[in-house]
């Protein structure tokens, strides 16, 4: 069994075959975690800046001397830093030394050097912090800074991105440097059998998506879990003398990419590994649940809340108890009858095809909201997937029994050294120092920004708003730029793509139902007169390569058709143009009849409806009251369900008496 020491972050760790080291998980007092989200609102008070300069410069100071070495020079001179820093750690004396050999390296596979700034990206990685970059800066390449060094000290280092596709491209673009090193790359993909999965997870640098190594993760709890009832009976297939086999190897060091994703939203609900249960006369309880429930008024009857909760009122249950007079079983039992009719409701009323979910092979594709993307193998719980299945006329599949559980705040924290990168983590700072006990440090952009804003405009419908979107697509098109129109969701995309071709323009869709050809689709937007409408994936990971002369004129122009509960999320399709000192602009053509609007600014839009001069123009500094009123609304309220969700999972931990880093 081989084994090595690596200090990290001044802590010893052991890095063996059979050693599966992870931080435990063990929650801090709300006191303490209060404190750090109020402290990461206040400025830093101790400047990073003259450390950053003088990396830089012993980083370009060894350049010279690199430059001269040969292959097997450079192999050899990154080991024995390596050897150097299993016992000092990463400071920076040796950081600046190993950036300088894997950037020539860098430059010698690939072609590709590493900027100043991009050196400052592999640096705060390896800080255990959240590097802020710029959409277009070369996050993919500054992985691999953070990688190289990493892994060459013996440390197993994950890769975390946030879909099966960038895994492979990512892992694939630079295995040339990582191979260079005698560095063995992994990656993780739906569909790979269990001794695939070991094998891949066995290499140096993983490449792996969120939910792929979550789920991963919660198979090796299972195996190994002391537990008994659900967990035994995965675990009873070994022997006593047996060693359960997992796949991982510990959870070391993970550079997640896309991190505000990752850790913000999509950590609203936990992750379940579960097992079918047999669901007799599923067909006849579900079919008589959504047609009491379409008897039903809204706000008479029920009420609808902004996370999408169904109450049913008094005089609901009044209504549906008479409707269920003549009907046996559950349906006499109040508790039961309720139970039903809200999961019937939310699948009536709150869950909606082509915004929250697709039908396609007769089956329900949950839609990531925040991304855009199918997330084909989750399921809502508690039947109110198979009540979707039933309105939709699809097969219905078995409810589902929970073996193992687990959110992303609760797994993340379980890595020794947790860091990531994203464009866009300033407006979440607090919330990522109270929950991971991250920072952000900013990194500055390698050319200066070049974006333009042109204003925005608001439209009293969503007609109007459709057909104004598609006569300036149109104009910018013939004037030879190229045009992105950002949606919120499939219907809306597919909407304005109607509008378009109603007026003869020609145009490309990118939303869930294309996902597939994402990119080849963002191959062709950049090019002159080219317009692509799509959903919140908008290439999101990827970069929209403009033709020469749009690269050297005018560049990308990005419409947003319709605010986000985030103003992260605008931000990322706004930073589809103008990256790298690359010329673009953008714009805002939104409506009254949005939805963040109706569910967020509800006093705002009536203020407006019942004032006439608002009839006819609303001013600039009204809608950006209206977008920032109702934009933190929604933030506080998403945070807040996030914070109930941690605290549910360290309730149920608890409750079921399971201790250390056991799930």
């Amino acid at each position: 069994m081989s084994r090595t020491a690596v200090l990290l972050h001044g802590r010893s760790i052991e890095v063996s075959d059979g050693v599966y080291q992870e931080r435990k998980d063990k929650p801090e007092p709300l006191l303490e975690e209060l404190l750090r989200s109020w402290m990461a609102r206040l400025p830093g008070l101790k400047s990073r800046k003259k450390r950053i300069r003088k990396l830089i410069e012993q980083t370009n100071a060894f350049e010279p001397e690199i430059q001269q070495l040969n292959s097997d020079d450079l192999i050899k001179n990154l080991a024995s830093n390596a050897d150097l820093m299993r016992h000092q750690g990463f400071s920076d004396d040796l950081l600046s030394r190993s950036f300088a050999i894997i950037r020539e390296a860098s430059l010698r596979t690939q072609g590709l050097r590493h900027h100043d700034v991009q050196l400052i990206g592999g640096w705060a990685l390896l800080q255990g912090t959240i590097a802020e970059m710029q959409t277009g800066e070369g996050k993919t390449l500054v992985a691999t800074l953070a990688a190289c060094t990493a892994a060459s000290a013996g440390v197993s280092v994950h890769v975390i991105t946030v879909n099966d596709y960038l895994s492979e491209r990512d892992a694939n673009y630079n295995r040339k440097l990582y191979e260079f090193f005698n560095l063995s790359v992994g990656i993780i993909q739906q569909g790979m059998s269990p001794a695939e999965r070991k094998k891949q997870y066995g290499c140096n640098i993983v490449y792996v998506s969120n939910k792929e190594i979550v789920f991963d993760y919660l198979k090796d709890r299972i195996a190994t879990s002391n537990a008994t009832s659900a967990h035994y009976r995965l675990r009873h297939l070994y022997r006593p003398h047996q060693t359960p086999q997992v796949l991982l190897q510990g959870l070391h060091i993970a550079i997640v990419d896309e991190a505000d994703s990752v850790f913000v939203d999509e950590a609203r609900t936990p992750l379940i590994i579960s097992e079918s249960v047999p669901d007799e006369n599923g067909e006849e309880l579900y079919g008589t649940a959504l047609d009491i429930a379409s008897s039903l008024e809204n706000g008479k009857h029920f009420e609808i809340s902004n996370d999408r909760s169904i109450w049913v009122k008094p005089e609901g249950e009044i209504f549906a108890k008479e409707l269920c007079s003549d009907l046996t079983g559950v349906w006499q039992s109040s508790l039961w009858r309720n139970e039903l009719l809200e999961k019937a409701l939310s699948a009536i009323w709150c869950f909606q095809r082509d915004q929250h979910y697709l039908v396609a092979d007769n089956k329900i594709q949950i839609i990531d909201e925040f991304t855009g993307r199918l997330m084909p193998d989750r399921s809502w719980e508690h039947g109110l997937h198979q009540m979707i299945e039933f309105k939709e006329g699809c097969e219905i599949t078995g409810q589902r029994k929970t073996l193992s559980r687990i959110t992303y705040q609760q797994f993340f924290r379980r890595y020794l050294l947790l860091c990531g990168m994203t464009g866009t983590a300033s407006e979440i700072i607090p919330e990522l120092r109270r929950i991971y006990d991250l920072e952000v440090i900013k990194i500055p952009t390698h050319q200066p920004s070049r974006r333009k804003h042109i204003g925005s405009q608001i439209w009293l419908t969503s007609e109007q708003r459709w057909q104004a979107v598609a006569e300036r697509a149109a104009e910018l098109s013939i004037a030879g730029r190229a045009v992105l129109l950002g949606t919120r969701s499939v219907d809306a995309s597919e909407s304005l793509s109607r509008f378009l071709t109603k007026q003869n323009v020609e145009h490309t869709v990118l939303n869930a139902r294309q996902d597939q050809e994402e990119a080849s689709v963002i191959a062709q937007a950049g090019q002159p007169g080219h317009i692509t409408v799509a959903t919140n994936m908008a290439g999101r990971g990827t970069d929209i390569s403009l033709s020469n002369e749009l690269a050297d004129n005018l560049g990308l122009h990005v419409i947003l058709t319709e605010f986000h509960e985030s103003p992260r999320i605008d931000r990322q399709l706004i930073g589809r143009c103008a990256r790298q000192g690359q010329p673009g602009s953008f714009e805002a053509c939104v409506s009254l009849e949005d939805d963040i609007f109706k569910d967020h600014a509800k006093a705002l839009l009536h203020f407006t409806n019942t004032i006439p001069f608002f009839k006819s123009t609303i001013p600039q500094w009204y809608l950006a009251l209206m977008v920032r009123y109702a934009q933190t609304k929604a933030e506080r309220h998403n945070a807040k369900m996030r914070i109930a969700t941690l605290k549910n999972d360290r309730k149920l931990q608890r409750l079921l008496a399971f201790s250390g880093s056991s799930i």
